[in-house]
């Protein structure tokens, strides 16, 4: 597999671009071109110049990469069945369902005059489209916080959809208390709380969660800090409040790389994210302890099944001329999901 695509890559030369997410398994995210987190693949697949873009990835990704891409280009996701299970907590009839509960009691407008509706990365094309027709916006793990203030800067409320854990860690980091939160529940009445107390609330949190970050547990920090004294714990914000809460560190992909990255020698890290980004940046820092901070080893099973034979696939048909697995998004989403990612792609 390594020897065909590589020799299918060179043969497509500068028509395709392979974008690459931290947590593709390492035969395949040594072909990509760029390697980043979903905020960086955003901004990247919006530059591509290729008329081809393999997304290695998850299926809201290719979504995002086709809507920010250029008329003339394609998007290609070498597996269909690559999705996220945190975008399918959050259904689009369900938030329109939400969105009318909320209108009906008073508590905003249609357009999103009194809450501003902030969805993040992990979510379909259709739920960023909700967002940016009412003045919404996208957020990545990098930018909610900016994402946050920009929304509280024009609405008193904010609905965070679909990971009520980043949306929790985030709000608290910037002086939220927990009673001003209230989680809506899809599957109960009212979202399983009441009027009066949405009213009260300044942020609603959908409830979703990542599979992967929400295996960690505070026990699993106590553990490593006994196991190793002195370690220095980060964790993603999509891992619960209360492990949030024990970590050392919050931080996206990019900041976990870039903080390891910059610590000098010999400093030990325990990591609280997906497997396959704590497994290369422990062999790229040789100097350093890096290690999972569940050592049984958190694994996203879905962005695992973008396989090699998946993008020799994928690779080989485009060379003879066969475009398969093209994602496309449909064009009265496309409008609106533009409007809230290019919202997004301006906060910092």
């Amino acid at each position: 597999m390594t020897s065909r695509i590589a020799a299918v890559r060179r043969e497509l030369a500068s028509d395709v671009v392979i974008l690459g997410h931290h947590y593709q398994r390492d035969e395949v995210i040594q072909f990509a071109d760029h390697r980043g987190d979903s905020y960086r693949l955003s901004q990247l697949a919006g530059q591509a110049k290729a008329p081809y873009i393999v997304f290695c990835g998850v299926h809201f990704m290719a979504e995002s990469a086709d809507v920010l891409s250029r008329p003339n280009q394609k998007v290609i996701l070498p597996d269909l069945s690559a999705g996220c299970s945190m975008a399918d907590m959050a259904e689009i009839t369900q938030v329109e369902d939400c969105w009318e509960q909320l209108v009906r009691a008073g508590i905003t407008s249609d357009s999103g005059d009194q809450i501003t509706p902030i969805t993040y990365m992990n979510s379909t094309a259709a739920i960023k489209a909700f967002c940016g027709e009412r003045s919404g916006v996208v957020c990545t793990s990098s930018n909610a916080a900016g994402a946050m203030k920009w929304a509280f800067a024009k609405t008193e409320k904010i609905l965070f959809m679909p990971d009520q854990h980043l949306g929790r860690n985030t709000a608290y980091a910037l002086g939220i208390p927990r009673e001003d939160m209230v989680v809506w529940d899809p599957f109960m009445l009212f979202g399983g709380t009441t009027p009066e107390r949405l009213r009260k609330a300044r942020v609603i949190l959908w409830k979703g969660h990542c599979s992967v970050h929400q295996r960690f547990l505070p026990e699993h920090v106590e553990k490593v800090r006994h196991d190793h004294p002195g370690i220095h714990v980060i964790a993603h914000p999509e891992c619960r409040w209360e492990v949030c809460q024990k970590a050392d560190s919050l931080g996206s992909t990019d900041k976990i790389i870039r903080t390891v990255q910059a610590a000098p020698a010999g400093s030990k890290f325990a990591v609280g994210t997906e497997i396959h980004l704590v497994n290369p940046l422990a062999r790229e820092n040789p100097d350093k302890m890096i290690m999972s901070l569940d050592d049984s080893g958190c694994l996203c099973t879905t962005m695992f099944r973008i396989s090699p034979q998946h993008l020799c696939w994928a690779l080989e048909n485009l060379a003879e001329g066969n475009v398969v697995n093209q994602i496309k998004v449909k064009s009265e989403v496309k409008h609106w999901a533009r409007v809230a990612l290019d919202r997004m792609l301006k906060i910092q």
